[in-house]
């Protein structure tokens, strides 16, 4: 069957700008891998490289003041949703310039003014917070949903289930999206997952499920844009599946030998990034010399990010009383 004209779907500028940041964010990871290396990142680095598409067609295909919450591995999507890469890069450094004043780090991303609430260390915790925030809007009747993003690891946590179960029962409008990147650390979804096609967990609790192509930006795009309108209409809970993988290891203390050379191969075939170069050349939407451009311009953000960082100050020690509940 052949496929939809780009056009047909989206202007030529959003197009662009969806390969722009995919692009940026895959540059963005890169050299946060460089930056570990060196020492300026410590403690723990989980990168998003082969799952672009998820967080650049979902964030596309929402509201600009719709919820997003996510795991540990978020830099892509707060930078999506709009976070200046300099400011995250701080953050991932320990600045005072970061994002979270240099208090968060590379799991703990945060910037309610973007109606992005999070990443999430502990596996599963963004659950109730995105059933929490879709009651808040349910109750004040603001129209805006609560998409939370997850791994296929947190799928076998309580709180997935009784998340779901309060977002039926409440009839609250959550999309639930998993990025299925086929393992959780090192431990593959059909050795964990007495079910290993999750989005017919929802069964269960009446909620409607989709898998959907999570290397393709555009299939990701039509769905969460299908899957968020109707859990706007009917106020009530939605789970999409995204496929996908993660090129690097679970974090960069992970060397991945649990993955053959072979299959790792054979996801990289699959990049997406070169994948929508290809229909964008295609369609007559730019030509290569673009999107040359277009990775030299991502390339000089990220090193720009790289030095604000480096010449960023460390926060002052009386900081460590500030933020904080008591």
């Amino acid at each position: 069957m052949k496929e939809t004209s780009l056009r047909a779907i989206l202007p030529d500028h959003e197009l662009v700008r969806m390969y722009e940041q995919m692009v940026l964010c895959r540059e963005f990871e890169e050299s946060c891998a460089e930056q570990y290396t060196k020492g300026h990142i410590t403690g723990f680095l989980h990168l998003y490289s082969g799952q672009e598409a998820v967080a650049v067609g979902s964030t596309h295909a929402l509201h600009k003041d719709d919820y997003i919450l996510s795991a540990y591995r978020e830099h892509a999507q707060a930078i999506v949703r709009g976070a200046e890469p300099r400011r995250v890069m701080a953050e991932l450094f320990g600045k005072a310039t970061g994002i979270c004043k240099g208090k968060g780090g590379s799991m703990h991303l945060f910037a309610p003014e973007l109606a992005f609430m999070g990443g999430y260390a502990i596996v599963g915790g963004q659950f109730p917070i995105a059933v929490g925030l879709a009651f808040a809007s349910k109750f004040r009747k603001e129209g805006r949903i609560a998409a939370c993003f997850f791994g296929d690891g947190a799928v076998n946590q309580g709180t997935f289930h009784e998340s779901l179960n309060w977002a039926r029962l409440w009839e609250l409008p959550v999309l639930f999206v998993c990025e299925n990147n086929a393992y959780g650390i090192g431990t593959s979804v059909e050795r964990s997952s007495a079910l290993a096609d999750i989005h017919k967990r929802t069964c269960g609790y009446d909620i409607p499920s989709v898998r959907v192509d999570g290397m393709d930006v555009m299939a990701v795009h039509a769905a969460v844009k299908w899957g968020a309108e109707w859990v706007r209409e009917q106020n009530r809970p939605y789970l999409i599946e995204a496929l996908t993988y993660r090129f690097r290891g679970h974090s960069m203390a992970d060397p991945g030998k649990y993955r053959s050379a072979a299959e790792v191969e054979l996801w990289k075939a699959r990049d997406p990034l070169p994948a929508f170069a290809i229909r964008l050349i295609e369609e007559g939407i730019v030509t290569q010399a673009e999107l040359g451009a277009i990775k030299q311009e991502s390339i000089a953000i990220v090193q720009e990010a790289v030095t604000f960082a480096e010449e960023s100050p460390w926060p002052e020690d009386g900081s460590v009383w500030e933020d904080i509940y008591a």
